[in-house]
């Protein structure tokens, strides 16, 4: 799980929120799955960047799990805009997977 950004401490408090989205098919969050690649905050016009990624480029929950994201960066920020942006490059895979989820999925 490492998860770039420009902010260490909204990143801290996007990640705790972020926690409690969870991918419904495997019932891991996406920070342990390590779905989140980057979070940039642009305080000048209050906005925040998710850059994540999906299990596969056609994961069934892909929209229900960028909705989720949506609303707990909202609720997490009130007032600014969120923007989450699906990349696939580089590819999920479970080396991603923090050492926690690791154990949740008994790797």
């Amino acid at each position: 799980m490492n998860v770039t950004n420009n902010n260490e401490i909204k990143s801290t408090i996007a990640l705790a929120g972020l926690q409690y989205v969870i991918d419904p098919e495997i019932g891991l969050n996406i920070v342990d799955l390590g779905l989140v690649y980057d979070l940039y905050f642009d305080e000048e016009n209050k906005k925040v960047l998710c850059t994540m990624t999906l299990t596969t480029e056609f994961c069934p929950m892909g929209d229900a799990i960028v909705g989720d994201t949506t609303s707990s960066l909202e609720s997490s920020f009130p007032g600014y805009k969120i923007e989450v942006k699906l990349t696939f490059d580089p590819p999920w895979s479970y080396d991603s997977v923090s050492e926690q989820g690791k154990q949740y999925l008994g790797m």
